[in-house]
C-alpha cells in the first residue's frame, strides 16, 4: 500500500478544482440560463477544472511513498 501526506493547502487545492470542474458540468446539463452564456461559463469551469487536476494529480503521485505499519522498524 501507498502513503501519501496532504497539506491543507493542497486538499483545499484539489476540493476546488473538483468543484469548478463540477459546477461547469453542472452548468452544462441545466438550462437555467441563457443557453449561449450557459455554455460559455459550463465550458469555461469545466476546462479549468480537468486542466488545473492533473498537475495537482502529478504532484500527489509524486509524494508517494510505501506504506511501513507503527510494527515495522
Amino acid at each position: 500500500m501507498k502513503q501519501v501526506s496532504l497539506t491543507i493547502p493542497e486538499i483545499g487545492l484539489i476540493a476546488g478544482t473538483r468543484a469548478a470542474g463540477a459546477a461547469g458540468l453542472a452548468l452544462l446539463l441545466s438550462d437555467r440560463m441563457n443557453p449561449e452564456q450557459r455554455r460559455a461559463i459550463g465550458w469555461t469551469l469545466l476546462a479549468v477544472g480537468v486542466i488545473t487536476t492533473v498537475p495537482l494529480v502529478a504532484q500527489v503521485f509524486g509524494k508517494r511513498q510505501p506504506y511501513k505499519s507503527p510494527n515495522e522498524k
